[in-house]
């Protein structure tokens, strides 16, 4: 699937419309999201916090790499936002816990900079492409193999 969005409310928008077509998974659903700075990324992530009913402020959480947020009546019973962008290797996700939260099927995890982590992105992850173009984003998504409409 792919969409354009020109404004960073449609981006959260399309997030919104997005979340609503997961379903838990029999481990973490795991959600991939690749674009260069400023692309867009973390509007996305706020667009799915707002969706699931976090009220708090969603920001990156560039230099604490992890932030977790408790859901209710969701679907999902955390929403876990990684930034890996100031990784400089797979081991150093590993040591926060990587196997154990991508092991509950309660979690749900959004994980910016994939890049940056590639051997510890299962086959099956969620991906989600988010390109500048102009003014606007081309947000492409990959549904895990699986075409979502």
């Amino acid at each position: 699937m792919q969409e354009r969005t020109d404004s960073g409310e449609q981006l959260k928008s399309l997030a919104q419309k997005y979340v609503h077509a997961l379903s838990p998974r029999s481990r973490a659903t795991i959600v991939a999201l690749s674009g260069e700075l400023g692309a867009g990324k973390t509007t996305f992530v706020q667009g799915v916090a707002a969706t699931l009913g976090i009220r708090e402020t969603v920001a990156s959480p560039t230099f604490v790499i992890e932030k977790v947020y408790e859901l209710e009546g969701q679907k999902w019973e955390r929403l876990i936002h990684i930034d890996a962008y100031r990784l400089k290797s797979a081991h150093e996700l590993e040591v926060l816990g990587w196997k154990e939260i991508t092991a509950d099927s309660a979690n749900l995890i959004l994980l910016e900079w994939p890049e940056r982590v590639p051997e510890l992105i299962p086959r099956d992850a969620l991906r989600v492409f988010i390109d500048i173009e102009n003014d606007g984003r081309i947000i492409s998504i990959d549904y895990g193999g699986k075409e979502k409409n």
